[in-house]
């Protein structure tokens, strides 16, 4: 099983067979109401396998039974699954436990379980077991960029069943940047009328750019955005919205250029760092508060991610109102007023019951009272927050980008970043030793992310994403001193179950043929 649980002993409940429970067309399920959520989806997903109808069932009538008991000693997400040949029975600490119990009880099957159709002259064999489950994270996220590539809504209801297959629970929504503006705001129409749309891409990361001279472009209406949330909260998955402020916001200014410091820009159509950046007039923090109050409408995550990173200093020292601005307010300089930036909407968002989540730049010129930090340049900015008395997600370049190079062979689709191998993000480890002593309670989990500059369609983002997503989700998940050697005959036999759902994964001896970007180069 990935991830691995907790506690997994064999036989069921004492007294009974340990020849397991068999599925048939007489299997009924009977559940909670807390629990009917994970019924529908349980139904739904085997019955499309199996061909089994999986009817509703009361009592003694049900084999598969699912609960919830806050009592039973399991804490948040936490969950027992007993099998054995008279039923199998699902007791979650709440329903998210609930529905983690009912995908190890998916795992247990073979790995046809996871197609949408019946082949035909399969046993559906549960065996008899006992296990025992808790995560050890809180926060269990992968960050997903649809800014630089657009993923249509269907690709992301997809990526939203891959994570809750693999038990994560936030999905990081990175929505806007330079390159395009994804979200729909009604109040302000031109972010996705003329800042959705750029007219080329940059391809590959070589020197001199080159660009493919096509198109792209594309955004979510609102009630897009409202289903992907429900989709995703009914697979107990948090989407938190990423809206990036003051760096990384080309597009808005494409769209609206009284937001930008200089001239009229277009929609950005090369990676990295661009000095374009928002103004600090209070026009532009209101602006952005509208957004924001759309965005908060939309989704009801805890927090709102402002992002707040690579925000070049370039336009602010030559202009006038970013140097008034600095004198008036004392801010000593420019970092001093990237801080006083994202301070506003800490306040603000603090005001709605709502809380600041940035990259850790946002520790430059002094870090906003309520803010949680997503520390990517190596743990130094994470370890420095929690020591401080702040929450962290731990998301390092080392461990947890996932746009990095998988191997250093010449067949690796534009390679860029430093080498980060399956293995690698197996072996990492969310909570740094400095904060052993101190610090350790605020490291609120770990995330991957996936930047997509060089992803452009879902079946990139497979190659990248998996099957080093699903070595994270047992970082994430689970508690045991980890051992690559044992965990990869379990990830071999995974990749059985990504082949059933139809993941696109880099294979564990490298890429197959139509996978490789001869001729596209990356960077190191």
């Amino acid at each position: 099983m990935v991830p691995l649980p907790a506690e997994t002993l064999p036989g069921g409940a004492a007294g009974h067979g340990a020849d397991g429970l068999e599925l048939d067309a007489s299997t009924r399920i009977d559940a909670d109401p807390e629990a009917a959520g994970t019924e529908a989806w349980l139904r739904a997903e085997l019955g499309a396998a199996t061909g089994l109808p999986l009817p509703p069932g009361r009592g003694e009538d049900a084999r598969l039974r699912l609960t919830v008991d806050p009592d039973a000693g399991l804490g948040p997400e936490g969950y027992r699954l007993i099998a054995d040949d008279e039923g199998a029975v699902v007791v979650g600490h709440d329903p998210a436990g609930v529905f983690y119990g009912a995908q190890t009880l998916r795992q247990l099957l073979p790995a046809a379980a996871y197609r949408r159709s019946p082949l035909g002259g399969r046993v559906w064999r549960l065996p008899s077991v006992r296990i025992t489950d808790r995560p050890r994270f809180g926060w269990r996220g992968c960050m997903l960029d649809v800014a630089r590539h657009f993923m249509p809504k269907h690709g992301v209801l997809r990526f939203i069943d891959l994570m809750a297959m693999h038990k994560l629970n936030v999905l990081h929504l990175h929505l806007t940047d330079d390159q395009g503006w994804r979200v729909e705001i009604r109040r302000y129409p031109r972010l996705t009328e003329v800042g959705a749309w750029r007219r080329e891409s940059q391809v590959g990361a070589g020197t001199p750019k080159s660009f493919d001279g096509r198109p792209h472009g594309g955004f979510y209406t609102q009630e897009d955005i409202r289903e992907i949330v429900a989709y995703a909260a009914a697979r107990h998955i948090t989407v938190v919205p990423e809206v990036d402020v003051p760096g990384h916001s080309q597009a808005a200014i494409a769209a609206y250029p009284e937001l930008g410091e200089g001239e009229p820009v277009e929609v950005g159509r090369e990676w990295g760092i661009i000095e374009t950046v928002l103004n600090t007039t209070d026009a532009t923090i209101a602006f952005y508060r509208d957004v924001f109050d759309e965005i908060m409408e939309l989704f009801p995550s805890g927090y709102i991610c402002v992002g707040g990173d690579e925000c070049p200093k370039v336009q602010w020292r030559a202009s006038e109102t970013a140097q008034a601005r600095i004198a008036e307010e004392g801010l000593g300089d420019e970092d001093g007023l990237q801080s006083w930036f994202i301070r506003r909407f800490d306040a603000y968002f603090a005001s709605k019951g709502r809380r600041l989540l940035g990259w850790d730049e946002i520790l430059e010129g002094g870090l906003a009272e309520g803010a949680t930090v997503l520390s990517w340049r190596g743990t130094k900015g994470g370890i420095a927050a929690a020591q401080a008395g702040h929450d962290v997600v731990m998301c390092p370049t080392a461990t947890s980008y996932l746009d990095y190079r998988q191997s250093d062979g010449p067949d690796e689709p534009i390679p860029v970043g430093t080498l980060l191998t399956v293995a690698d993000v197996y072996g990492s480890e969310p909570v740094p030793p400095e904060l052993a002593e101190q610090g350790a309670e605020h490291v609120l989990g770990a995330q991957v992310n996936i930047w997509t500059e060089h992803m452009d369609s879902p079946r990139t983002v497979d190659f990248m994403a998996f099957p080093r997503l699903s070595a994270f989700a047992e970082v994430a998940w689970s508690s045991h001193e980890r051992s690559f050697e044992e965990f990869l005959p379990r990830l071999e036999a995974h990749l059985e179950r990504l082949d059933a759902v139809g993941v696109e994964y880099r294979p564990l001896d490298g890429p197959h043929p139509w996978q490789r970007r001869p001729g596209v180069q990356g960077r190191p």
